[in-house]
């Protein structure tokens, strides 16, 4: 991957001060009644299922079981609230896509997760997770679609940058995204990739989450 990075030697420093707080979980929601109160700013993190967002979650935060990572997809089932360092609430949404659940429970976790995005006045940013070997599918269009018309911000993260096979298909997977942003009016237009396992991407995203705080 490209060591170019936007962001200074102080934003990189920021941002792993940020994410090296005491991180604790609050609250697993389930309904709307259950969201717990406003009191931080919140980034939420979005996107299909197993595309890797508990294990980014864990990434950030330097811990590997704070947020439950499975195999299985479609695991994370409700609003899961993660308080780092009283200053930044982490918000792990369900995914969306195949999970193998009725199609009854799957709508009812969808309009959790509209609801909440539509009415939170704390949430500062969704990070919408895609993975990098597949690129925007049109589930997370349809995904993008909504939050533009919801006008809330996101900024698309590639995961699994490492499965990649060279630093070329990388820049090539973030060309990609990065033109699918510019057609989205409420997308963020820097995208950045990151690898859970290989930490490639973590400080710049932790510096680019700070910024919001």
């Amino acid at each position: 991957m490209s060591t170019d990075s936007p962001y200074s030697d102080d934003q990189i420093e920021a941002g792993r001060r940020l994410f090296a707080a005491p991180c604790t979980f609050i609250a697993g929601a389930a309904s709307i009644e259950s969201l717990p109160p406003f009191e931080l700013p919140e980034i939420a993190f979005a996107g299909r299922s197993n595309v890797g967002k508990s294990s980014l979650v864990n990434a950030l935060t330097g811990r590997s079981t704070l947020a439950r990572v499975s195999s299985k997809p479609g695991h994370t089932r409700q609003l899961n609230f993660f308080d780092l360092g009283s200053r930044l609430m982490l918000v792990d949404l369900p995914g969306y896509g195949f999970a193998q659940v009725s199609k009854s429970l799957k709508q009812s976790w969808q309009d959790l997760a509209a609801a909440y995005l539509r009415g939170r006045p704390t949430l500062k940013r969704i990070c919408l997770l895609i993975d990098a070997r597949h690129g925007v599918k049109e589930s997370d269009r349809e995904t993008m679609k909504n939050l533009d018309k919801a006008a809330v911000v996101y900024q698309l993260v590639l995961t699994k940058a490492d499965l990649l096979k060279s630093g070329t298909a990388v820049a090539q997977a973030l060309q990609a995204a990065t033109a699918e942003a510019a057609r989205h009016a409420a997308a963020h237009p820097q995208v950045i990739a990151t690898s859970s396992e290989a930490g490639a991407g973590i400080p710049e995203l932790r510096a680019e989450l700070a910024a919001l705080v």
